[in-house]
């Protein structure tokens, strides 16, 4: 299983400088992408041009936004956003999407909330078109640059509904399932698998999770916080979520044993402290 590493760009009060030089020094380290997570009614650095800062001073590491809220976003400018990250970055994209469940950040865009999916499948169409090179219509012309992926990143579908699953079997080439536990994620993967089967594409898709941590001195009450400042729009769940942090390096290692167990290709550990020292603690743990 691979292990990729969170930007701290959600923390509040993180400096631009120090996203930037986590971004560099996970270069170095055994992680196989740098996520980033999304929302808009937040102090949060947006994720896009988050990754795209960290391209200029990385050159292994992928980019996978996790997921991005696209259904915020205008699909023909996001087509080329895309693009060109994926262009900037020489082919390091994997683009994970959803639609989220937060409406005040809908209405902050502004942009609708209850037809966000049916938006979020338009968008996807479109932006494969862009990425093929395509027209976009008659009398519109291709939206450039040119990936260096050919056809375009690799998508990530997130949710838990139907609709996300029959999303995953036409756009898809794997299933997130955010920060859902091991046995939890494992029982969303299947349904989107078969779903993958049924619609006739071979293999399997791959199956990435995400895990919220934190090392070092006062590690459980810092994160603790994050967790209730980001989350508590989910009243007595953030809590409960708070509590549950790995902060150790035997908690963290019990954690990837388990999503490994669940048959996981790829584990996201998103931070919630953003001391540059978490970097080097977390590779300890994972090397």
């Amino acid at each position: 299983m691979d292990i990729g590493i969170g930007l701290p760009a959600t923390i509040p009060g993180v400096a631009g400088r120090n996203v930037i030089d986590w971004a560099q020094r996970a270069d170095g380290g055994p992680f196989s992408s740098l996520g980033i997570i999304d929302r808009l009614v937040y102090p949060n650095y947006e994720p896009l041009i988050a990754l795209a800062a960290a391209a200029a001073v990385t050159r292994r590491i992928r980019l996978l936004p996790s997921v991005l809220l696209a259904p915020l976003r205008n699909p023909g400018v996001l087509a080329k956003q895309v693009a060109s990250l994926d262009a900037l970055s020489e082919g390091r994209v994997t683009l994970g999407v959803g639609v989220g469940g937060r409406e005040d950040d809908y209405r902050a865009a502004p942009a609708t909330f209850h037809d966000r999916g049916k938006r979020l499948d338009a968008q996807l169409e479109l932006m494969h078109r862009a990425w093929s090179g395509e027209p976009l219509a008659e009398d519109v012309g291709p939206v450039g640059p040119p990936p260096v992926q050919a056809g375009g990143p690799p998508v990530l579908i997130g949710g838990n509904s139907p609709a996300a699953v029959r999303r995953l079997a036409r756009w898809g080439q794997g299933f997130i399932a955010g920060g859902a536990p091991p046995e939890q994620a494992k029982a969303l993967y299947e349904v989107a698998a078969a779903a993958w089967s049924g619609a006739g594409r071979p293999g399997r898709p791959r199956f990435v999770g995400g895990l919220y941590w934190a090392l070092g001195p006062d590690a459980a009450a810092r994160a603790g916080a994050y967790i209730r400042n980001y989350y508590g729009f989910l009243g007595p769940v953030a809590e409960a979520f708070a509590a549950g942090v790995p902060s150790t390096p035997e908690a963290i290692k019990g954690a990837i044993a388990a999503y490994a167990a669940a048959g996981m290709d790829e584990l996201l550990l998103w931070p919630c402290v953003p001391d540059l020292d978490q970097v080097d603690r977390l590779a300890a743990v994972v090397a």
